[in-house]
């Protein structure tokens, strides 16, 4: 093995995929990282939970397909922004495992915004279903 071998490997664009087989991998990573999320992440799990709970509830309503859709999607949305928040936590810890003020502050910005998310979904559900 000479000294080049023993290097990291670096990402090279020029590799990548393209076409079909870019978007058959990239439905494989997709379904890789929810299978991991679901594994790893109860917020997420009681995510999944909650979109599975609201949107038969969304049928109950006398509302119409546009309000249905955007009551789902803001429970999708919620969803969206914790796998965003997860990510963020993956690659703070992947840089380090010390504990650091700004290490702390980028996972504390995640966190904001799922709890924004959950605040915007609340809204959009006592607007569509109560004015």
């Amino acid at each position: 093995m000479n000294e080049h071998d023993k290097s990291p490997k670096l990402f090279d664009s020029t590799l990548k995929p393209t076409g079909l087989t870019r978007i058959l991998l990239a439905t494989k990573n997709s379904y890789t990282a929810f299978q991991w999320l679901f594994k790893n992440e109860s917020a997420f799990r009681q995510e999944c939970l909650l979109l599975a709970i609201t949107v038969p509830i969304s049928f109950l309503f006398n509302i119409t397909a546009m309000e249905q859709v955007i009551l789902i999607c803001s429970v999708l949305f919620i969803m969206l922004t914790e796998i965003v928040n997860t990510a963020i936590e993956v690659i703070v810890d992947r840089i380090s495992l010390e504990l650091h003020p700004l290490s702390g502050l980028a996972k504390d910005l995640g966190s904001a915004a799922v709890g924004t998310s959950l605040i915007i979904a609340g809204l959009i559900w006592a607007v569509i279903l109560f004015l």
